[in-house]
């Protein structure tokens, strides 16, 4: 938890804090501006702000999955190079979504592939052309892979990315560092947070739910998960009950979304709703995505 957050929930106040010293009130206040935290020896974590990144050191070079924004990616590029002198040999976007892939253009000139499905590059380069983004500020892969996925080796480690089709977006990979037994689910999985459904970018609800299923389905009961957003008090480490937990969720605001319009409720009578029913965890802003998502679904053919 971060100071300030700590604040918020806490006894301690700005009162309070007015009996510290100028030192130890400043060091208080300054959050770290970015955490990694060592999932082995040699893959860790990365968050700053955007989708959390996933990284692996080894002997032949280094493995990073998203790349958030251009400031954070470079952070994350300054430290890895403080633990390794290998080259980065690889740059795998979960999909084209900004918090995640914006990052790529820190990289450029250091990483020899930049590797994304081929639906998450043309989502790419059509937002990129979209919001007209310069050159200079945007990278996109240069290797592409279709539904069957990609696999490489790098040192001991095997790298494996997985599309099960349309989720969040229509380019959605799960990528697996098999012998560590890790996998980053990108944007599939939103720990106990409302999530972002990218209908423009071929997102489906529906077959989101099967995506889970087949992840459940393909790991296995020592599998570590990354997720890129968790809610406020959950943890971007996910375990399989909170796949399962997600996965029901959708299916919730679908049955939910389905029974409203059937009881001849407006579409933005539907977005007023506070709670999915059947999944309270999902708290906070942000409903009125997955709600409006499902709606246009569930009515639009």
């Amino acid at each position: 938890m971060q100071r300030r957050t700590f604040l918020r929930h806490s006894g301690l106040t700005l009162a309070g804090l007015a009996f510290l010293n100028q030192e130890t009130r400043a060091s208080f206040f300054k959050d770290p501006a970015w955490n990694i935290r060592m999932l082995t020896d040699d893959a860790g974590i990365f968050s700053e702000k955007g989708g959390t990144i996933l990284f692996l050191l080894t002997k032949k070079g280094i493995a990073v999955v998203d790349s958030q924004f251009p400031d954070s990616a470079a952070h994350l590029i300054e430290e890895l190079k403080k633990k390794s002198e290998k080259p980065f040999k690889f740059l795998i976007n979960t999909h084209h979504h900004g918090d995640h892939s914006s990052g790529n253009i820190a990289f450029k000139g250091l990483v020899e592939h930049i590797v994304a499905h081929e639906n998450s590059k043309a989502n790419q380069l059509k937002t990129a052309t979209d919001q007209k983004t310069p050159p200079e500020k945007f990278l996109a892969p240069d290797l592409t892979y279709g539904n069957d996925g990609w696999k490489e080796k790098l040192g001991k480690e095997r790298i494996c990315t997985y599309y099960f089709g349309a989720g969040h977006t229509n380019g959605d990979s799960l990528v697996h560092f098999e012998h560590a037994n890790i996998v980053h689910l990108g944007d599939l999985l939103f720990n106990r947070r409302h999530p972002y459904v990218d209908k423009n970018a071929g997102a489906h609800i529906g077959n989101w739910i099967t995506v889970l299923d087949k992840a459940l389905t393909t790991f296995d009961a020592n599998t570590k998960y990354v997720c890129g957003h968790a809610g406020e008090g959950y943890d971007i480490l996910p375990k399989a009950d909170d796949l399962k937990a997600f996965r029901d969720y959708l299916g919730n605001v679908l049955k939910f979304t389905e029974s409203e319009i059937r009881l001849g409720k407006s579409k933005e009578e539907i977005l007023k709703a506070k709670e999915i029913p059947g999944s309270p965890e999902w708290k906070g802003s942000g409903i009125e995505r997955p709600l409006g998502a499902a709606y246009t679904e569930l009515t639009v053919k």
